[in-house]
């Protein structure tokens, strides 16, 4: 009898574990999610004064057309919804309703614009939608507290300008700058930051500022104005267009003046060559990501299937444009979290993978440039190289530089 009980009682204790263990592999699957498919969304400017910035939707639909025809993520097809926002943050919030309540997307991944990004966080957040890997700066998306839903994955304004402040304040610390900046939540949060990585030198060292609109024609009166001020630095919190027509208007005018340029205002085809390579000559900016005409990455086995991605996938696209780069790298970022699903695709576990991200070296990105998350703290990633435009390319100089966890 004993011998019994003591059979019945195993039996009993693997039953529950069998049980326990199907229950902890079943499937679990949030809005958007089949056996075959995992349905997200985006908003990107397609159209617009912002156009440029249409690069990361193309390159990441792009890129997830190529998982597919590999076998998709856990056999599963991504389907990219990419609507087009104009960087009107109405039309955001109505393009990612539909994509929420109509097209019932899993998450919002990987939406391009600060401003943008800003005008549908609450609705997001609200209802418990995930708002994961955005193409945005401003630390008011770095709020996990009232904005759990809510990750970025771009350099944080208050990182990115303490490089531009460390530089000056180390190199020329009696500069004059000036500082041009656009009208809205990129701009004023860059200006800020600025501002305040500066310190106490801030007052000291910036002379004028001038603002513009995303739908002003030029900034040609803004760039006369701050060359009458005397700087010799002229910091952009700006945008491609306008930096393109600041760099090109300052050389006409025969200002002399060293350009700071925020790293998503730095790309040759969209920046530097419309405004001109000769008038861009001498500007600055810091960079986490391989530079394709870098020979330090010529036989790079990550640049060479980078190249051959584009070569198959996106044929004439050039492949000189930084951002193309970072949107690939945030198409693999996308791909990663995914991927570390598994089965449990619901909104709650996507988040908690796009929240657990420690020390990751993607392959675009310079050597020592890690991402990390986590629950508690969402800026990305904290380092990059500062370099210098000699005229063709982008030319490193120093180390990789960083900021601590307590900026932001």
């Amino acid at each position: 009898m004993e011998a019994y009980m003591k059979r019945s009682l195993v039996a009993a204790a693997l039953l529950v574990t069998a049980l326990h263990s199907q229950a902890f592999s079943q499937k679990s699957y949030g809005p958007g999610v089949t056996d075959t498919e995992i349905k997200i969304g985006q908003t990107v400017p397609y159209k617009g004064p912002l156009s440029a910035l249409a690069i990361f939707g193309r390159v990441e639909v792009a890129y997830f057309r190529k998982i597919n025809e590999t076998g998709g993520i856990n056999g599963r097809k991504v389907t990219l919804i990419s609507l087009d926002d104009a960087f009107s943050p109405p039309k955001t919030v109505e393009q990612t309703r539909k994509l929420v309540e109509d097209d019932r997307v899993l998450a919002i991944v990987g939406s391009t614009g600060t401003p943008t990004n800003l005008a549908t966080v609450k609705y997001l957040n609200t209802n418990k939608v995930p708002q994961i890997l955005i193409l945005a700066s401003s630390p008011k998306l770095h709020d996990p507290e009232n904005l759990p839903w809510t990750t970025t994955f771009f350099m944080s304004q208050a990182v990115e300008t303490k490089f531009y402040a460390d530089y000056l304040l180390n190199s020329k610390p009696a500069a004059k700058v000036a500082v041009l900046y656009q009208n809205d939540d990129l701009g004023k949060g860059n200006v800020t930051a600025f501002r305040t990585a500066l310190g106490a030198k801030a007052s000291g060292m910036i002379v004028r500022e001038a603002a513009y609109d995303v739908m002003d024609p030029t900034v040609d009166s803004q760039i006369v104005a701050l060359k009458a001020s005397g700087a010799d630095t002229l910091f952009h919190a700006s945008s491609p267009k306008f930096a393109a027509q600041s760099i090109r208007k300052a050389h006409e005018l025969g200002w002399s003046v060293e350009h700071i340029l925020l790293s998503g205002v730095s790309d040759i085809p969209t920046v530097l060559r419309p405004a001109g390579l000769e008038a861009s000559r001498g500007a600055v900016t810091a960079r986490w990501i391989k530079s394709i005409d870098d020979p330090t990455w010529a036989d790079d086995p990550a640049v060479k299937d980078y190249l051959a991605f584009l070569k198959q996938w996106m044929p004439g696209e050039t492949n000189d444009d930084p951002s193309a780069i970072l949107a690939y790298s945030t198409a693999q970022m996308i791909e990663e979290v995914l991927r570390r699903c598994g089965d449990d695709l619901s909104r709650e576990n996507l988040l908690k993978q796009a929240t657990n991200v420690r020390d990751l070296q993607l392959p675009m990105f310079l050597p020592g440039v890690r991402v990390n998350i986590s629950p508690g703290d969402r800026i990305p990633w904290r380092q990059a190289r500062m370099a210098r435009f000699d005229g063709s390319r982008w030319v490193f100089f120093g180390d990789i530089v960083g900021v601590s966890t307590s900026t932001d």
